[in-house]
């Protein structure tokens, strides 16, 4: 880290000094590293830092090294600098504290609050019903958050797969009836009339668990405006098998929307109705995106195929 930077983070944290202790996560594509820094002298006993680089010369680990990819890249850097800087503190849902955003040459650092040091050290690989419904109720606070809101700054239509952004997926999508049909379904989303915020990128990866049985949520490159499905039928697809996904289907929706009316504070059997009946359609937007970006990917499955192939008939 340039010295530069390391003057931002003494400046946002008031320590007296710094010592980078280990890298959390590279980041997709070779675009920078999120690492754990510790202060000497500062309220903070840490912070974790998002260093991102911009130069085109990359290595996509599936071969989609493109001026799209890279294009798409850079604007979801962007997103996430605007949602920090003019969103994030009005979202209800925990997500990691905004200490300090800068951009230096081709280089940008975001200075989070560390969320292990606040209490939410736990990452799981596999969910019972308790922590699911914990991230059930976190994605309901997100969404009732920013009901209604207009996504100035950030993504028009949330989410990492969405179709506009995805030509090449598309292109070699080998499903005829879904690459007919891949306009239908964006357009069944992006139609409906209650809207919101998404995350656009809540797998179970992106939650940490406290021992208290909290969760905060974490990366939000791919915030942008949406029916809040979107995120439901994509984190449930990042946790369970096909046989529990469709055994919890109704459990899954029930247990959400009770969430979400009570953080709007009212039943809006309306909104309801909408977002239930597009559950299964965002499923079927992101199965087609995954079948075209990697079609031997094992969230591909008869239950993806099945409720995919019903909303193609009803379409």
């Amino acid at each position: 880290m340039n010295e530069h930077f390391r003057s931002v983070i003494l400046q946002a944290t008031g320590a007296s000094s710094l010592m980078e202790k280990e890298i959390i996560q590279e980041l997709w594509s070779g675009y920078g590293t999120i690492i754990r820094v510790n202060l000497e002298g500062s309220s903070h006993t840490s912070v974790v830092v998002k260093h991102i680089q911009l130069s085109t010369d990359k290595n996509h680990p599936r071969g989609w090294n493109t001026d799209i990819g890279h294009q798409r890249k850079l604007t979801s850097y962007q997103v996430e600098t605007t949602w920090y800087k003019n969103y994030s503190q009005k979202s209800r849902a925990r997500l990691p504290n905004c200490l300090a955003i800068d951009a230096h040459e081709d280089e940008v650092l975001i200075v989070l609050e560390d969320l292990d040091e606040a209490g939410f050290s736990l990452r799981k690989q596999s969910v019972g019903w308790k922590e699911i419904d914990i991230c059930l109720k976190w994605l309901a606070q997100f969404h009732a958050s920013f009901l209604g809101a207009e996504p100035d700054g950030l993504w028009e239509i949330g989410t990492y797969w969405h179709l506009a952004t995805r030509p090449q997926e598309l292109s070699v999508l080998n499903d005829k009836s879904l690459k007919l049909a891949a306009q239908r379904i964006d357009e069944k989303l992006t139609g409906s009339a209650y809207k919101t915020f998404v995350h656009g990128d809540a797998k179970l990866a992106n939650f940490c668990f406290s021992e208290d049985g909290k969760v905060a949520g974490v990366d939000f490159q791919y915030v942008g405006g949406g029916c809040g499905m979107k995120d439901v039928a994509y984190f449930i697809g990042s946790c369970l098998d096909e046989q529990e996904c469709e055994r919890l289907e109704e459990k899954i929706l029930d247990s959400y929307f009770g969430h979400l009316h009570h953080q709007l504070g009212e039943q809006n059997n309306d909104l309801e109705t909408e977002w239930r009946a597009l559950y299964r359609v965002a499923w079927a937007d992101f199965h087609r995106f995954l079948k075209g970006w990697s079609p031997g990917h094992r969230k591909i499955n008869s239950y993806s195929e099945r409720i995919t192939n019903e909303v193609i008939r009803q379409l």
